[in-house]
């Protein structure tokens, strides 16, 4: 893993009110605003949104299958935009730098991104994550 690699780039969607109910149902968020089309017109939205651990769920499984989740030492993240019924996203990663420190295995510094169709970014990401060594094949590529 070198400055400037990437991660495959990955599409999900369109998101529908079934997948958004069912992360509901996974993750016990039941706020209204996610299922009630009504309650959420009441609160001044256009509709239901996606929940937004949902899709930073995915973009750290992407995260976790690239470098293998063994590998994985920070991820932070925050939201920029809210998903909507019949949006397309696309999860992207690209290594800003390599650190190397005599007592310990290089760190790459990724930057990651979650845009819906159109380029509106809805959620940007930090995370670092151990450089394998050469020939040690990540468990997320296993």
């Amino acid at each position: 893993m070198a400055e400037g690699d990437s991660m495959a780039e990955h599409e999900f969607g369109p998101l529908t009110r079934t997948h958004i109910v069912r992360y509901a149902g996974a993750s016990g968020d039941f706020n209204p605003v996610h299922h009630d089309e009504e309650f959420a017109k009441e609160a001044g939205l256009p509709g239901v949104f996606g929940i937004g651990m949902m899709h930073a769920g995915i973009l750290g499984q992407r995260l976790a299958a690239w470098v293998g989740p063994e590998n994985v030492r920070s991820f932070s993240l925050r939201f920029t935009g809210q998903v909507w019924p019949g949006d397309v996203l696309t999860f992207r990663g690209v290594v800003t730098g390599v650190e190397s420190a005599e007592s310990a295995d290089p760190v790459a510094r990724i930057d990651l991104t979650v845009t819906r169709q159109g380029g509106g970014c809805v959620l940007t990401a930090a995370a670092t994550a151990r450089v394998a060594p050469a020939g040690d094949v990540p468990a997320g590529d296993r």
